[in-house]
Order: C-alpha cells, then sequence, then structure tokens
C-alpha cells in the first residue's frame, strides 16, 4: 500500500514557474513508477510526465515537453514536478500516481493515487 500526498500547487502569473511534490508513504516507493497527471473543470484527467523507478527513464505529454521536469528523490521517497514557463491552459488540479509495473500513460494503469493539488496560472 503506498498513500501519496502532493503540495505546491498556487496561483502563479503566466511565465511563472512552480514545483509541485509528491510525498509517498512506505518502503517500497522506490520500486514504483510515478506519474503526474492534470484534470481540468469538464475535462478527463490527463497524463502529463512520468519517471521509472531509478529515474532511468523518462516520459512526458506533447505539451509540457521542454517546460516540465519530472525527478524523483527515492532516499525522501518524493518525485517531483518542476514546471516552468507555465500557461494559462496548464490550470487544473494535479495528482500524483503510483504504478507497480512500467512507465505507461495510461491513467488506469496507475495502482495508488494521491488527492490533488491546484495550479491556477494566470493570464
Amino acid at each position: 500500500q503506498v498513500q501519496l500526498v502532493e503540495s505546491g500547487g498556487g496561483l502563479v502569473q503566466a511565465g511563472g514557474s512552480l514545483r509541485l511534490s509528491c510525498a509517498a508513504s512506505g518502503r517500497t516507493f522506490s520500486r514504483y513508477v510515478m506519474g503526474w497527471f492534470r484534470q481540468a473543470p469538464g475535462e478527463e484527467r490527463d497524463f502529463v510526465a512520468a519517471i521509472s523507478w531509478n529515474s532511468g527513464r523518462t516520459d512526458y505529454a506533447d505539451s509540457v515537453k521542454g517546460r516540465f521536469t519530472i525527478s524523483r528523490d527515492n532516499a525522501k521517497n518524493t518525485v517531483y514536478l518542476q514546471m516552468n514557463s507555465l500557461k494559462p491552459e496548464d490550470t487544473a488540479v494535479y495528482y500524483c500516481a503510483a504504478d507497480r509495473s512500467r512507465v505507461t500513460r495510461v491513467v488506469a494503469e496507475y495502482d495508488y493515487w494521491g488527492q490533488g493539488t491546484q495550479v491556477t496560472v494566470s493570464s
């Protein structure tokens, strides 16, 4: 069982930056693929980024590639999402998730989810 708690969301102007954190409980954090997803009001939950257990592989949605960076610190049981050059269309609730098997963009393949943190980008 893994419990995930996101933090770091907030209100920022377009062009600004935020860093999201996701703290995980449990001793097996390093065995999980970690992902970030986001969901805007009235829309489906969309993939943002994912990172393998040893940080050897990362994957990004095209909409955030070059602006967002996912990283993890297994010693701290934490995964991060550095978000730069933010745009109003990045406004959403951001969720972190854990997957026991592989780097994937598929929501249904993730086993554990956090409660989310709101990111609002003003124009």
